[in-house]
């Protein structure tokens, strides 16, 4: 009977430890709650790139307006591609804040959802582990003040897409805001 009981616990242990490792390392830190208005347009706007990775700010703003309408979100307007700025020195840089925070207003939004990518690559060694980093920002559209913020990073695993930890982590991220309506 004791060997059962020694070998339950250790499967156990074992159980939780692979439960661990197979969640991936993430760290975030998120603002309390915001009331936001439920039935609010929003707007996602650009995303800077602190970056060495081309596009990666147009990568994380293309996943954050996806995802918002599984968050509750109906009403969502992503800024046009077309209206950025391009930068050969700064790939996915965007529009000014100013210009994209008008766009916001004249498309009657009454938050904006913005951010930067700190971090968007595949860690280099045997492994080649995926790693994201990002910020964002809920913006008052009126007054452009920032109303809510989050932060984080996600690691995964050699056999995980960048695409992937990147959803999670957007999921993540901005999901506190959103549910909090």
């Amino acid at each position: 009977m004791r060997a059962t009981g020694l070998f339950g616990h250790f499967a156990r242990v074992v159980a939780l430890g692979a439960a661990l490792l197979a969640s991936g390392c993430a760290t975030l830190d998120n603002a309390p709650p915001a009331n936001f208005a439920r039935d609010a347009r929003w707007a996602v706007l650009p995303f800077a790139n602190a970056t060495e990775t081309p596009l990666a700010g147009q990568r994380a703003a293309s996943l954050a307006a996806a995802l918002m309408p599984s968050l509750g979100v109906a009403d969502v307007r992503s800024y046009p591609e077309r209206l950025e700025d391009d930068s050969l020195l700064e790939p996915g840089q965007g529009a000014s804040r100013d210009k994209a925070l008008e766009w916001a207003r004249g498309q009657e939004a009454r938050y904006a959802l913005s951010g930067t990518v700190h971090e968007w690559r595949y860690k280099v060694g045997v492994d080649g582990e995926p790693v994201v980093g990002v910020s964002v920002q809920v913006i008052d559209v009126a007054d452009g003040r920032v109303v809510w913020s989050s932060v984080g990073a996600k690691s995964g695993w050699s056999r995980e897409s960048l695409a992937g930890v990147a959803q999670k982590l957007m999921r993540d991220l901005i999901s506190p805001a959103l549910r909090a309506r």
